[in-house]
């Protein structure tokens, strides 16, 4: 028992916070008499947090560096705008707008990333003015009306789903396949990290918790496709999400680059003392999240089948909410991806079940606004308390 209690303190943050998404989901279950997971709810809660789970997986590694981004919202409606404009005014070919509008996205967080790495203007400062420069230059490509539709193979990016392989009626086979091939590759990946953590002698989890882990992660994936394989199997949207949620994941944990980034956000003139050349990891932080703000806005347009003046329009405050709320520590050096994702679909059940139970957007506002002062305090008194 004692290891158990230790091993939840040591990982609060990130036990915290599953426990949190699971009680909600219970909630909202009972309060909306079961339609919060209905396979076509599960299916509209997934493409409707995409964006924010796409780019809060830049937003992390900018907190987690001892900074954050205001700009990301009016980034992707700047994105959206110019993707509508190549694809529907100008006749391009979308896969080679989609390209085009990524490359623009690194190069407005490279010039954001300049002024705060090396010109030292703080960041909030910095990417205020660019949310307010990026949101006027989104109306001044629009003009103030919606571009669109776009081709179908643009829409199907957030509209579509992965094809059935099997044709079996009324249920898509292939999700369940795939459901069945990343549980084996997270036991598997579990596995080889438990290995390795014996093998250079660091404390591991009993091997009971460890077994009784790998039943529940295999339970809730399983129970999940099997939810999308009632309605229309899994969307192409989880396709993109999922390798970059494993990416990031991998980045921040196993990579020298992804450990000098906490580095830099736990004690930057220890880093910059230890040979790491900060200006420039936190110069590229901005870049990457450039990039994943156009993506998020590129899927954006993708769902709403045009790109309108008030796209992106609040997506900063989700963002950062989900970074927050999932660990990441306000300070700096602390936060986790995994974290982040689950924050990220908190704040998508406590929309989407506020909605569903006909809460205005007014006290939806106030509630969010709530947990994530609640989140921020849990953070300071965590390390108030451990100092």
């Amino acid at each position: 028992m004692k290891t158990l209690s230790n091993l939840f303190r040591n990982n609060i943050r990130e036990y915290g916070m599953l426990i949190a998404l699971i009680v909600i989901m219970i909630f909202f279950y009972f309060m909306t008499d079961g339609i919060l997971l209905k396979p076509i709810n599960i299916t509209n809660l997934v493409l409707q947090n995409s964006y924010v789970i796409i780019m809060a997986l830049g937003m992390l590694l900018i907190i987690v560096s001892g900074w954050i981004d205001l700009s990301v919202g009016s980034i992707a409606a700047f994105i959206g705008a110019i993707v509508g404009v190549m694809i529907v005014k100008w006749e391009w070919n979308w896969v080679l707008a989609i390209a085009i509008a990524i490359i623009v996205g690194g190069l407005i967080g490279a010039w954001q990333g300049y002024w705060v790495a090396y010109l030292k203007i703080p960041a909030f400062i910095v990417t205020l003015a660019g949310m307010l420069i990026f949101r006027g230059l989104t109306l001044v490509m629009v003009r103030g009306e919606s571009i669109g539709p776009f081709p179908e193979g643009f829409r199907n990016i957030s509209g579509g789903f992965i094809p059935d392989f099997f044709n079996y009626e009324g249920f898509h086979m292939t999700t369940i396949v795939v459901g069945i091939l990343v549980s084996i590759l997270l036991i598997i990946a579990d596995i080889r990290t438990r290995r390795n953590q014996l093998k250079y002698g660091f404390e591991v989890t009993p091997f009971y918790f460890f077994v009784a882990k790998q039943v529940l992660l295999t339970a809730a994936v399983m129970g999940f496709c099997y939810l999308m394989a009632s309605y229309k199997g899994i969307p192409n949207l989880l396709v993109i999400m999922f390798p970059l949620v494993v990416a990031y994941s991998f980045f921040t944990t196993q990579t020298v680059t992804g450990r000098r980034i906490y580095a830099l956000g736990g004690n930057e003139k220890a880093a910059r003392l230890s040979g790491v050349n900060t200006d420039k990891l936190l110069f590229l932080t901005f870049v990457n999240m450039g990039a994943l703000a156009a993506l998020a806005g590129t899927v954006v347009a993708s769902r709403l089948n045009s790109s309108t003046p008030n796209a992106g329009e609040g997506f900063e405050l989700d963002v950062i909410a989900a970074c927050f709320i999932g660990g990441a520590s306000a300070s700096g050096g602390v936060g986790k991806v995994i974290g982040a994702v689950v924050g990220a679909f908190l704040v998508g059940v406590m929309n989407n079940g506020m909605s569903l139970l006909g809460v205005g957007i007014d006290w939806q506002q106030a509630i969010k606004g709530f947990v994530l002062l609640l989140a921020v305090f849990f953070d300071v008194y965590n390390k108030n308390k451990g100092s």
